[in-house]
Order: C-alpha cells, then structure tokens, then sequence
C-alpha cells in the first residue's frame, strides 16, 4: 500500500533548493506501486512528474498541482560483462558496482549527480562520453497502455542529452541493462577517481545548482569558432561549442539577479547564491538568452526541466 502525503516542500528534493509544495508526494518502491501512484492520479484528474535525484530541475515557486512520484526502485546486479540496473539507483552507484567488477565504459560520467533513470532518460554525458554507448537495452513502463515494455538501444531514438523517453512522458524508465567492456580494475578505478578531480578543479562541490543549464549550440558564426579554436588550441567539432564559453564571451560571469548567479567558475551553471526564487533563476536565464542572441545570434535552449510553470 503506498503512503500518499500531502503539501510536501520540494525545495529539499532538488539540488537547486528552490520550489514550492507539491499537492501530493509518494515514494515507490516497485511496479505495483507505481501502477497505485498513476491510478490515483487518474481517479484525481491531477498530472503527475516522475522524480530522480532532483539534479536536472527547477521548480516553480507556486510547486506543482499534482502528483510528485519519486522511483526507489533500486536493485543492481552484475552478470560477466552486463550490468542490470534498476532507475532510482544513483549513477555514482552503478559506476562504482562497474568499476568493483572490472567493467568499464562509465568511468567519464563520474560525478554527474542523479539517478540511473534520469541518466538515460537525459541520455547524460560528459567528456565526450554518453549513456546511450553501453545501453543494451530499457525497460519502461507505458503510463497509456499500464505496461512494461522493452527498447532496443536504436529504439530509445537516444540523441544529444535526449530520448525517447524525455520526448514522451507516458514512458518511465524502470530499468536499463549495460553492456561494458571488461578490463583491469586499478586502470578503471584511477579514471573514475581522475574525472571525479577534474570535477572538482571546477570549484562547484557544493554550490546548488541544477548543473549544466544550456545545451552546447550549434554556431553558424565562423568568427566566434575561430576564436574558440585559437583560446583553446582544439578544433570546434560538428559547429557545436561549449555554452559555457559562450555565456563567457557574452561577458556574464558573475551576472546576477536576485538570488541567482552565472556562476564565475562554470558559465553554464546558475547557482543559487543565496536565497534565490525560481523567478529569480527565470529572469537571469531569460537575459543570458537575450544577451547571447543578440551578441551572437545563437539560440540557448535549456538542458535543465521545468516544473510547475
């Protein structure tokens, strides 16, 4: 029987802090217990979100007039080279059970906060690295047809920090099963650790922040990749640069309004410097955009998800 609560703060739930209260909270543990979450949703004519770490969002002050269902399925196992792994694992847990088995394929997604399921879901990435290259497979549950159903790596239509999944939100993921390449626990251990530390040089430990909040655009503005190539010393691939630089260039280091800040250290982190509101972190976001496209003539799109609004 699940535990249905009401008025739950969801500023604690996020690693931006910020948000209102959600109309009603439950936590499940399994697939029964979400079919109960969404027909009580049903019977209530209330939407519903499904909730990882809280890591990739921002809530609207006003909270959410629905359902928050956040996945404690957790169950890990490992099997020669493939890992099966349930959603409300953390990432940082199925990377360390890969590296104790001597598989590796994860190692540069260390430090990425988050769930397994928001992970896939976002097809999360870092380094040049993403997900979507050690998923054999995703199990999800079909919210229209109350269903589990299976997807072949090419069916999950994984994209730049995308799928299937974020596309169509009547698909939750429940599980994924990896296919890793073995290879010497002490190599893989040391790059783990090494991605953690090139993490860390950034100086964000700590800060709330939903992470990296723009997508790195694609630029048709030849002059500002040459510019990028010549800082950098490394070629600018597919036209896509970093959002961070960009923001950079456009001379927002350190911009603030209200409570909320382009963060000095990462431009492409808002950080949430002191008691900043989800309007607060709207408006910055809204002349970050401006201030980009007009110097630039480059559209920002959000990486972070909204709630509420």
């Amino acid at each position: 029987m699940i535990n249905i609560q009401e008025n739950i703060l969801l500023a604690p739930l996020t690693s931006f802090r910020i948000g209102g209260n959600a109309k009603y909270y439950v936590e499940v543990f399994s697939v029964e217990e979400l079919k109960e979450a969404l027909v009580f949703a049903k019977d209530k004519k209330i939407d519903f979100y499904i909730l990882g770490g809280g890591t990739n969002l921002l809530v609207s002050d006003n909270g959410f007039a629905g359902l928050i269902i956040k996945i404690k399925m957790n169950e890990i196992s490992a099997n020669d080279d493939m890992i099966d792994v349930q959603a409300g694992v953390p990432l940082i847990k199925l990377i360390n059970t890969a590296s104790q088995q001597g598989l590796s394929g994860l190692e540069k997604l260390a430090g990425i906060p988050g769930t397994v399921g928001g992970a896939v879901r976002g097809n999360a990435g870092a380094f040049s690295s993403e997900i979507k290259s050690c998923v054999k497979n995703v199990t999800a549950f079909d919210t229209e047809k109350m269903e589990l159903k299976t997807f072949e790596n090419e069916q999950c239509n994984f994209a730049y920090r995308t799928s299937i999944f974020k596309e169509n939100k009547n698909l939750i993921v429940i599980s994924t099963t990896l296919i890793l390449q073995k290879g010497e626990i002490s190599e893989i251990q040391k790059l783990v650790t090494d991605t953690i530390m090139t993490r860390s040089a950034r100086g964000l430990n700590g800060v709330k922040s939903a992470g990296s909040y723009f997508m790195n655009p694609v630029v048709e503005n030849e002059k500002l990749c040459q510019e990028f190539e010549k800082e950098k010393g490394v070629p600018v691939r597919n036209k896509t640069l970093p959002a961070g630089w960009v923001i950079e260039q456009a001379g927002l280091l350190g911009k603030q309004i209200g409570g909320a800040e382009v963060s000095e250290k990462h431009a492409n982190y808002i950080i949430n410097a002191g008691e900043a509101t989800a309007s607060d972190v709207i408006m910055l976001v809204s002349f970050v955009k401006q201030q980009v496209r007009d110097q630039f003539g480059i559209q920002l799109t959000e990486e972070v998800n909204y709630l509420g609004f």
